[in-house]
């Protein structure tokens, strides 16, 4: 079977490989997240989330659930456009991930986020939902990407869930919170495009915002 993205066991690179590799601090995180990393090897370019100097208490209990939750997330994904093409575990502390050229939404210029790039983006996020995955962080600009050829992607999944065990009304519920994200984003960058149909979509949804009381456990934001 295929190991997240390849059809080989052989790994692209080693812990001990990273020592000769030109990296660039991304994240530098809290005490219970990874160190995430820009990271040059071999010709390849790779985004490095990293426990390995973390609490020995982080390193053991958090670490490895959210690393095995992000690679099965990223597999269930694998050849979607908009999603990282490769991801591996380096060793029980850290995993890699093709890393996505571009920038966030934030970071680009309005006249970037068109009506296209934003339908691009809703089916972007519908055909994840197909997969039996939501995000749940994508109502922010930081993991809403611009690629360099001006499409949209989407990066870090350590919040996202698999919904195929999930009663209908939650998945559905789980689902329109990632849309919201992109309605969002229509109100804020294409106002006069998005109709009435989005606009009340989206009315409908912030509606919901009584069921954030769990968002504490699915990793949901305010905002």
């Amino acid at each position: 079977m295929p190991h997240h993205g390849y059809m080989t066991k052989t790994l692209p690179f080693t812990r001990a490989d990273l020592a000769r590799a030109k990296t660039k601090l991304l994240r530098d995180g809290r005490i219970a997240n990874a160190v995430v990393s820009r990271v040059e090897l071999d010709g390849m370019v790779w985004t490095v989330k990293d426990f390995s100097s973390r609490p020995w208490y982080v390193r053991y209990t958090v670490a490895p659930f959210l690393l095995r939750r992000e690679l099965s997330i990223l597999a269930r994904l694998h050849g979607i456009d908009g999603i990282a093409e490769q991801s591996f575990r380096i060793d029980s502390f850290a995993i890699a991930v093709s890393f996505m050229e571009g920038a966030n939404i934030g970071q680009v210029p309005r006249s970037m986020v068109t009506p296209a790039y934003l339908e691009a983006f809703e089916k972007l996020l519908q055909t994840m939902h197909r997969r039996g995955v939501v995000h749940l962080d994508v109502r922010g600009a930081g993991n809403v990407m611009v690629q360099s050829d001006g499409k949209p992607g989407l990066i870090d999944f350590q919040a996202s869930l698999y919904t195929g065990w999930m009663p209908h009304w939650l998945r559905n519920l789980l689902e329109d919170f990632d849309m919201s994200g992109a309605l969002k984003k229509w109100l804020k960058y294409q106002p006069e495009a998005m109709g009435e149909a989005r606009q009340q979509e989206l009315e409908r949804i912030n509606r919901l915002r009584r069921f954030w009381i769990f968002r504490g456990y699915f990793g949901l934001k305010k905002d």
